[in-house]
């Protein structure tokens, strides 16, 4: 008798941690079932950096985040049309609203994240005061932009626009005063500015921070003027038209809205990129 209830304890005992077992390989099981893959294209600096930062954070909330770098500013916009990005983060909200008029995207911004001061550099001025009268600046050739280069001239007292014009659409034709009669070189692609500047090409060159920070120089310490952090270019996450209502989305835009993104932001990028408000 005593060896047959030993037997039935051991049997029953057995059953009860393959049952465990099993029930350990289905939960297992259904969390990979619930993970969800998240693919999202951007710029290198800044916004692959940070997307990697959250990468863990997300992890954590059942998404695998899959990043795509881009080297310019107009194939990450044709990936996300072509369904090929569940979602874009590399532009700011001017520029998108732009693509989507010019290319008729059926895109919306899920939420904004960060901002990104566009500098002026020099390699013969210390200064912006000490540009001298017919000075050539270089800016992109991205016209959405352009206003927003004026915008800091403007602000530095080096020219003055239209009253009442658009500040983010504004044009070198809108500039109605130019004491020192600068010229303007808007024939180079973004992604080139900081080898323009390197070069020495020109008198100053207005370059947006992402690139700026690619190519090793410092926004905050290398520039002779900067974009204040009130800038209305803030950085969006960019999707298609009713995806910002998917739970994926959602959870990417609460994570880069996180404490820890944001501190990471302020610490690695010491202000030449700014987290943004909600």
């Amino acid at each position: 008798m005593k060896k047959f209830l030993g037997f039935a304890l051991i049997l029953v005992l057995s059953i009860a941690l393959a049952a465990c077992g099993s029930d350990k390989d289905k939960s297992s099981s259904d969390t990979k079932k619930e993970s969800e893959k998240l693919v999202v294209g951007a710029s290198n600096v800044p916004h692959a950096e940070i997307l990697e930062e959250a990468k863990p954070l997300l992890k954590e909330k059942g998404i695998d985040l899959e990043i795509k770098t881009f080297q310019d500013y107009v194939l990450p916009n044709k990936a996300l049309n072509d369904k090929e990005l569940d979602a874009n983060y590399f532009q700011h909200l001017p520029f998108l609203e732009s693509a989507i008029k010019e290319n008729g995207y059926d895109f919306v911004n899920a939420g904004a994240i960060h901002i990104e001061p566009i500098g002026l550099y020099s390699q013969k001025y210390k200064s912006i005061d000490k540009l001298p009268k017919g000075a050539k600046i270089i800016l992109s050739s991205s016209v959405a932009d352009h206003g927003r280069a004026l915008s800091l001239l403007e602000k530095n007292g080096i020219i003055k626009l239209k009253e009442g014009v658009d500040k983010t659409t504004a044009t070198t034709k809108d500039i109605v005063e130019n004491k020192k009669n600068l010229t303007f070189d808007a024939e180079y692609e973004a992604a080139l500015l900081p080898k323009i500047y390197e070069s020495g090409e020109g008198d100053a060159v207005l370059i947006n921070s992402n690139y700026a920070i690619d190519a090793g120089l410092n926004p905050l310490k290398d520039s002779i003027a900067i974009e204040k952090s009130e800038s209305p270019y803030v950085n969006v996450i960019a999707v298609n038209k009713g995806d910002e209502n998917k739970k994926a989305i959602k959870t990417l835009v609460e994570v880069l809205h996180s404490k820890e993104i944001k501190d990471f932001i302020l610490e690695k990028y010491k202000g030449a990129v700014v987290p943004a408000e909600k």
